[in-house]
């Protein structure tokens, strides 16, 4: 039986059994880094220095305190404005309302103006009317009037305000239901071709001269808006008054406007109904042209080359 040689001793020691996690224990034995302690150990030889989180906190402070001054700054400045402001904005309303009291002293004043003025000429008409004074004053509307005939509702469809109604044939708006000033101006001369002696709408007293116009959506008579629904009275034969009237072509039309755009409308016989007398008084005279007229109009015709129909 063979022996083995014996083992010889190099000297060196046997290696560690976790030489294999050398780096690391080298971070847990080296946790902090080098550089940061070499850095507080400089911080520590030059008589220390303040700490980062207290730099921080001081900045943080200095901050705070100056947005504080800034607000305080703002709101002392906004105390100081707010009586200028409140001031001149109460200046503003007292002028306002001194102007709007103003105004309507002045609307007064003219109205007051106008009843003077329509009261003296109907005086003037009743004294030098002569024997038609009657009848001149019932068509000029100077005298208030009553008696039978009839009265026609007119009223925009259901939905007009929301665009019902669908859209109608006109020149210069779009319909929705409403009715329009052309649509009054028909039922009123359709009145008078049946024999109405007199008519008002909303209280307004219709003339021969009696302008019936629009202003946007609104109706004008006389140059004074009016509110549907619209409230037509005519004095006449009610029941012949009324017959004529829902025959004749204005009737029609009328009908149509019901039947296909919506328009509400009612008539009925009154057995009185009351008319006030017109704001305003216009009496125009027609006089006959004399020869001598006649004949200078007749000269200038030939001058400027242009005739007369």
């Amino acid at each position: 039986m063979s022996q083995q040689p014996p083992v010889r001793s190099t000297g060196s020691p046997p290696p560690r059994p976790d030489a294999s996690m050398s780096l690391l224990n080298n971070v847990m034995d080296h946790a902090l880094d080098d550089g940061y302690a070499e850095a507080t150990a400089r911080r520590a030889a030059k008589g220390g220095g303040m700490p980062r989180p207290l730099r921080a906190k001081l900045g943080l402070a200095a901050g705070l305190v100056l947005a504080a001054a800034v607000v305080t700054l703002g709101a002392a400045q906004a105390q100081i404005a707010a009586p200028i402001v409140a001031k001149e904005r109460q200046e503003l309303i007292d002028r306002i309302d001194a102007e709007t009291t103003a105004a309507d002293e002045l609307e007064q004043n003219v109205e007051k103006v106008r009843a003077e003025v329509g009261e003296r000429q109907r005086k003037a008409l009743e004294e030098h009317g002569g024997d038609q004074a009657e009848l001149v004053a019932l068509l000029s509307g100077a005298t208030p009037v009553r008696g039978p005939g009839v009265k026609l509702v007119v009223d925009d469809a259901k939905g007009a305000e929301d665009g019902g109604g669908g859209p109608r044939e006109s020149s210069g708006f779009a319909d929705t239901g409403r009715v329009r000033d052309r649509d009054m101006q028909r039922v009123v001369n359709g009145l008078w071709q049946s024999g109405a002696e007199a008519v008002s709408i909303n209280g307004q007293r219709l003339t021969s001269l009696s302008a019936i116009r629009a202003a946007g959506d609104a109706i004008l008579v006389d140059n004074r808006p009016l509110v549907p629904p619209y409230t037509v009275l005519a004095v006449g034969d009610g029941q012949r008054l009324s017959t004529a009237f829902q025959d004749s072509a204005d009737g029609q039309y009328l009908h149509v406007l019901q039947e296909n755009f919506g328009i509400r409308s009612s008539i009925s016989v009154e057995d009185e109904v009351r008319l006030p007398a017109a704001p305003s008084l216009i009496v125009r005279t027609a006089e006959p042209r004399g020869a001598g007229a006649a004949e200078a109009t007749g000269e200038a015709s030939a001058d400027t080359g242009k005739g007369t129909s």
